[in-house]
């Protein structure tokens, strides 16, 4: 990951929103909180976390909950450490019932490039099965799906 530390160019900011996409597409809560700070302190929709433990709790729960889970992340706007980006995601409930979350999320990190802040605001869509968009297998977006 060399480069991707503060202050970030279109580049490397790009770069850091796809490896978060690759990040959270692998559903490893393990993984993902690595790349945050031990200390780092979230808002995602009215809950609030601090701290990698409590990230891998919180993803943990999210993604037993929110199945077949399906992430793109598309850079937004940049500047310095700071990093803000819109998203979809797609998932199903254990009964079946289809959802395309739409969001934006601020993120601040330090300077070795790792996440401090993270402010998620996030809403959930009931969609029908057949109007999925995100269908490739579970895991990476491939690089010929676009965001």
């Amino acid at each position: 990951m060399s480069g991707l530390v503060p202050p970030f160019t279109l580049e490397t900011a790009t770069r850091k929103v796809r490896l978060a996409e690759d990040g959270w597409n692998s559903r490893d809560p393990e993984r993902v909180s690595l790349v945050y700070t031990p200390d780092s302190r979230w808002r995602n929709r009215a809950e609030f976390i601090t701290g990698r433990s409590e990230i891998v709790a919180f993803l943990t729960r999210k993604w037993a909950k929110e199945l077949d889970y399906r992430l793109i992340k598309e850079i937004w706007a940049f500047t310095d450490n700071r990093i803000a980006v819109r998203f979809a995601y797609e998932w199903h409930d254990d009964s079946g019932n289809w959802f395309r979350s739409y969001g934006n999320e601020n993120w601040e990190f330090d300077a070795t490039g790792l996440m401090q802040r993270r402010f998620a605001c996030i809403n959930d869509l009931p969609i029908r099965e057949t109007e999925r968009k995100y269908r490739w297998p579970l895991g990476r977006r491939p690089d010929d799906i676009p965001a």
